[in-house]
């Protein structure tokens, strides 16, 4: 067995441990953790299948900017412990069951009949001016570029919904004009009351 496979099965176990622990720690934070371990392990993958790009932006990008951004909302909220529990007890069996059914498929796919070194040869080694993110850039937008465009249509429409959404009216709520207090005055604002001067009650 070379270093490489010895590699493989050690980060694939590390992210398998990692992605079990993300399900089944009652601590949130402990689950965010195991869950930048199994991005972690998930980019060391990639990299030995020679994706640089795309592990250098799963690590950039997910565990770089996205888990801590969870990190601070989980710190943040206070979470109780023990409805999570119970919820956990509750959903256990379709936890289960969608488990079997996600490992059923799995083993249907990539068994050992459909997929393995005897059904795809190994990759070629790419030589030493190989660039992944060129040959990744020049087939996006080349020969996937349509789609590339439509993807990015479909999410600047999706931003611009979650801004109005955001931005929409509710009757509930105050909303304060900035062009009206500009303009506001003293007199608008402060109002002088002159009131009698009240006796001082003796203590005796």
């Amino acid at each position: 067995m070379g270093f490489e496979k010895i590699l493989f099965y050690l980060f694939s176990a590390v992210l398998v441990l990692a992605a079990i622990m993300v399900v089944t720690r009652r601590n949130p934070v402990q689950a965010a953790l195991s869950l930048v371990l199994a991005f972690f392990s998930s980019a060391v993958i990639w990299m030995l299948a020679e994706a640089e790009f795309l592990a250098i932006t799963l690590v950039l990008v997910y565990v770089g900017a996205v888990m801590v951004l969870f990190l601070f909302v989980v710190m943040m909220l206070d979470v109780d412990h023990a409805a999570l529990r119970a919820g956990f007890i509750r959903y256990l069996p379709v936890g289960i069951a969608v488990a079997v059914l996600m490992a059923a498929e799995l083993a249907l796919v990539v068994g050992p009949r459909y997929f393995g070194l005897a059904q795809y040869a190994a990759p070629v080694p790419k030589p030493a001016g190989y660039s992944n993110t060129e040959v990744l850039g020049e087939a996006l937008y080349t020969t996937y570029l349509y789609p590339f465009e439509i993807a990015a249509a479909i999410l600047l429409v999706a931003i611009i919904a979650a801004i109005g959404l955001t931005l929409r009216r509710r009757p509930d709520t105050k909303y304060l004009d900035p062009s009206r207090q500009v303009f506001v005055k003293r007199d608008g604002r402060v109002k002088l009351v002159k009131m009698a001067p009240e006796k001082k009650l003796e203590i005796k």
